[in-house]
This record gives C-alpha cells, sequence and structure tokens, in this order.
C-alpha cells in the first residue's frame, strides 16, 4: 500500500489555512472526533482562542482495516451550542462521518453543523465544508506514526 506522510510542519501551515477558512463561519463550538480529529481540533481550539472543545468517539478502522460496524460513543452535550464545527483528520469512505452527522442532527435539530478536515477523498459518501487537500493515498499522520 502506497503511503504519504503528513509532517509536523506540514499540519502547522495546513491548521493555519484551514482557520482562515472556517472564521466566516464564525463555530461557537468546536467537535473533534476522536482520535483523528484531537490533534487538528486542539490546535484550532488555540488558534481561534476558544475553549467550547469537545469530542466524541468513533471507530470504523482497526490500523488501516476499515470495519463493518460503526461504534460512535461519548456524544457531548451540545444543547448550548448553535455553530458546531466537526473537526477530523480526514474523510475517507465518508460512512463514519454521515453516521455521526445523523445522529447529531437527529439530537440537536437546533444546531448548524459544518465539518472541516485536512484530508479528504473526492469519492467520498460526504465532502467537507472545509478541507486543505484530496487524499490519494494512506495517509501517515505524525502523531500516529512518530510515537511508534
Amino acid at each position: 500500500m502506497k503511503k504519504y506522510y503528513y509532517s509536523y510542519k506540514e499540519f502547522i501551515r495546513d491548521v493555519k489555512n484551514l482557520v482562515l477558512q472556517i472564521k466566516p463561519f464564525q463555530p461557537d463550538t468546536l467537535l473533534g472526533i476522536a482520535r483523528g480529529g484531537l490533534t487538528l481540533s486542539h490546535f484550532m481550539a488555540q488558534a481561534i482562542n476558544t475553549r467550547q472543545l469537545f469530542a466524541l468517539n468513533s471507530v470504523h478502522y482497526d490500523d488501516t482495516k476499515k470495519l463493518d460496524t460503526f461504534d460512535i460513543f461519548n456524544m457531548p452535550d451540545l444543547k448550548n451550542a448553535k455553530k458546531v464545527l466537526i473537526i477530523d483528520d480526514i474523510i475517507d469512505s465518508g460512512e463514519t462521518m454521515e453516521k455521526i452527522l445523523e445522529i447529531l442532527k437527529t439530537d440537536y435539530p437546533h444546531c448548524e453543523f459544518k465539518i472541516a478536515t485536512i484530508f479528504y477523498k473526492k469519492s467520498a459518501l460526504i465532502q467537507p465544508d472545509f478541507f486543505i487537500k484530496e487524499a490519494h493515498e494512506w495517509i501517515d499522520f505524525f502523531w500516529e506514526v512518530d510515537l511508534a
């Protein structure tokens, strides 16, 4: 499998660009998808100076193997939110994000949800509202491989 190493230096540049993209939306709440979206959501919360950062857990991969099941848990309480930015590192198939959005829109119909990612695949079922790059191969994110 061909892989692309995504470095810290590249990440910092991309976070700055992504923050510029999301500013007009003016989210009042950030929601990071664990685990892949946590590094990005933390940096974005720092960049826009907000403490309204939450996380939920989603499992649809085991290392590089896509699972047949979705496990979405630890949903935060968003009753006071109005504009929520959902943050993940990549939208691959889009199946997980579709499921997450379905649950969030059902539980919090008063919220406006938008999605921000670094990478996405054009073939995904759902496209992010804000993104930096199209993925053409497996991405080895520095936060996944540098500590191994």
